[in-house]
């Protein structure tokens, strides 16, 4: 996947577009909220095999489950029925199973990530939201880019 690909989720709300929901209020409650969030720091390890995707961890979880949290109260205000997905930790994916999936062996796929012999940690600084609407072509997860909201003091 390149790097533009890899992303880190804080609300899927499964079963929307961008027609379901009214753009304006939602983008305006966020962009209030997030003037009271200071960027910060995520470190993301090593990648590991998960359900449906190869995902790397990171952490702290705290920060990260506030604003999902907030994101979550913001959708709810705009009145459109959702349903959030379970994803509501700190992660980046770097592959998702698709269709075929079912024939991977994932002890193969785990001991090769194993074999990776030296640091794969990185930092980032989270210091923006993007909001876009999403979907799945059978092979990729794609998106169109609806809105950047800078977090506090972030120029835009």
């Amino acid at each position: 996947m390149p790097v533009s690909g890899i992303h880190c989720t804080l609300l899927h709300a499964v079963g929307l577009s961008v027609t379901d929901v009214d753009m304006d209020a939602l983008l305006d409650d966020v962009r209030a909220y997030a003037q009271t969030v200071q960027p910060f720091t995520l470190t993301f390890d090593r990648p590991a095999v998960g359900n449906v995707a190869v995902e790397i961890s990171g952490w702290p979880g705290r920060v990260f489950t506030e604003i999902v949290e907030a994101l979550s109260q913001s959708m709810t205000r705009t009145g459109a029925a959702f349903k959030a997905a379970p994803s509501r930790y700190p992660h980046a994916t770097v592959a998702y199973a698709a269709d075929g999936a079912e024939d991977v062996d994932a002890t193969t796929l785990k001991a090769a990530l194993a074999d990776i012999e030296h640091p794969v940690s990185t930092t980032v600084v989270a210091d923006r939201l993007h909001l876009v609407e999403q979907w799945h072509d059978g092979a990729h997860i794609r998106w169109d880019p609806i809105a950047e909201v800078p977090l506090a003091g972030v120029a835009v």
